[in-house]
């Protein structure tokens, strides 16, 4: 039966919107985000626009300039590929420390939420697809039996869920990724902890031409601030 993936909440998709805009240069760094402009245009009420633009500033996509207003971040790529590598090393800790610490239970958790990943790539859903996903890479990561690095794990992963939920929209990206998520569970299923951790490494560094592609989605001019001393501008998050 075709799982229905639950209904996004209004923060939800004013927070996915923003993200998009940011990563696909639409807004680009250094250029200043309002309040009211976002809820003209998302047609909501203050709260929600506020509330994401709170998760994007803890992901680090937007800074808050004391009495100036929010703000595009300025990420480069030479932090995004570091952040990237980073990320794939701990996604490879995790992989391997849940071969090892892995019941029985845990594992029949992660085999069912491949098989949610493989319903939601046969509808061809972007965004179902990401959520899939991102299921099945926390129960991994809670297998590994390691809070602290759970919680690293975590906090980066947060950062970069723009850029990573942005790659699967590029062709023929999630059948790769649901074909990368087969080999990760195949070396969990069979114990061998350097396979599991080698298949989730690989996974996260998006080899070849589709790092290449992300980067292109992310390559865009930067945008001057204001200088420190002028006026405040009206309606502003953090202003």
């Amino acid at each position: 039966m075709t799982a229905i993936a639950p209904p996004r909440s209004r923060v939800q998709q004013v927070r996915e919107q923003l993200e998009d805009d940011i990563v696909n240069g639409r807004l680009l760094p250094g250029e200043q985000v309002q309040v009211e402009q976002l809820v003209e245009r998302f047609g909501v009420s203050r709260t929600p626009v506020r509330e994401a633009l709170q998760q994007l500033e803890a992901s680090g996509l937007v800074e808050v300039l004391p009495k100036r207003g929010t703000y595009v971040s300025r990420l480069g790529m030479p932090e995004l590929i570091q952040m990237f590598e980073v990320m794939a090393e701990l996604e490879a800790m995790c992989a391997r420390l849940a071969t090892r610490r892995s019941d029985a239970q845990r594992l029949t958790e992660i085999e069912d939420a491949l098989t949610q990943c493989e319903v939601q790539a046969s509808a061809n859903d972007a965004n179902a697809y990401y959520y899939a996903n991102e299921h099945f890479h926390q129960l991994i990561y809670h297998a590994c039996g390691n809070p602290f690095l759970v919680q690293q794990t975590l906090a980066l992963k947060n950062r970069l869920k723009p850029y990573r939920r942005l790659q699967l929209q590029m062709r023929n990206r999630i059948a790769q990724s649901l074909d990368e998520h087969r080999q990760i569970v195949r070396a969990l299923q069979q114990g061998d902890g350097e396979a599991a951790a080698s298949a989730a490494r690989d996974h996260v560094l998006i080899q070849g031409q589709r790092f290449t592609d992300l980067m292109s989605l992310t390559a865009r001019q930067p945008v001057a601030r204001p200088p420190a001393g002028a006026p405040e501008a009206p309606e502003m998050l953090g202003g």
